[in-house]
């Protein structure tokens, strides 16, 4: 346990990132995300972008993960509301949990569009200002809240089971439709756990994620663990590319060796 918090507490960005991709041979670029309680804070960033123009945050993260910029963002730079509420720039306050603007769009009825809203998991608000995006590797976030992982499911089960090698415990994610990020950052940002979502309509529209992709939001301090899981898992056979073995080959030679 010991030689596990060191690494935790050591953590290096360019490293964890080769060994996920070695790993994982990811193709979008993981990136942290960072909260700042003032904008002053953010902009002292290194080499630190601002949006000229207005964006949805899927964009702002998408820029990060696709582009390999370091963003940083207020309220002021998001299109609405509804981004600037998750990760705590703006309150919960009534206009937002009617989910009007929702209703009769991704919603049949202004109550459903209410109980969506409060299903989502957001940063609570009053804390923070602004907040940062930047490849992992870059190590400008020093470190940041939490990573953001875009894999494949065969990818991302590897990872998970990585993750579960140690301190094992059943994962349980939660799906609240349309503003998924509220499943991944919202809730990662709000928990400190990870965060596993299918992103939704606006992430994939607007912030470039394949159709094969899933994200996780995860705090840093997971990754190392995550990794020498992974590592171990690859010792046994268990690692990705996951090699197809047919379905109608005699089970018994690969059960033996799996399982």
């Amino acid at each position: 346990m010991s030689e596990i918090i060191a690494s935790e507490l050591d953590f290096d960005g360019v490293k964890v990132v080769e060994d996920l991709n070695r790993l994982l041979r990811l193709r979008t670029t993981p990136i942290g995300m960072k909260l700042f309680s003032n904008r002053d804070e953010m902009e002292q960033i290194p080499r630190i972008r601002r949006p000229s123009d207005v964006h949805t945050t899927d964009q702002i993260v998408g820029q990060a993960a696709r582009n390999g910029w370091t963003v940083g963002i207020t309220a002021d730079d998001l299109v609405g509301a509804q981004c600037s509420t998750v990760i705590g720039l703006h309150p919960r306050n009534e206009e937002w949990l009617s989910g009007e603007r929702m209703h009769g769009v991704w919603y049949g009825t202004a109550e459903d569009a209410a109980a969506h809203q409060a299903a989502m998991d957001v940063v609570p608000f009053g804390q923070y200002e602004a907040m940062a995006v930047s490849p992992l590797a870059s190590g400008r976030l020093n470190p940041p809240d939490i990573c953001l992982i875009y894999a494949t499911p065969a990818q991302m089960i590897i990872f998970i089971n990585g993750l579960q090698w140690t301190g094992y415990k059943k994962l349980e994610f939660g799906c609240v439709g349309e503003s998924a990020c509220a499943d991944s950052w919202g809730r990662a940002l709000a928990t400190g756990e990870p965060s596993l979502s299918l992103p939704c309509f606006a992430e994939r529209r607007y912030g470039g994620v394949m159709e094969d992709e899933l994200l996780m939001a995860i705090p840093p301090d997971f990754l190392p663990r995550i990794i020498q899981g992974m590592d171990a898992l690859s010792r046994n056979g268990l690692r990705y590319p996951i090699p197809t073995y047919g379905v109608s080959n005699d089970v018994r030679q690969g059960m033996g060796v799996s399982y």
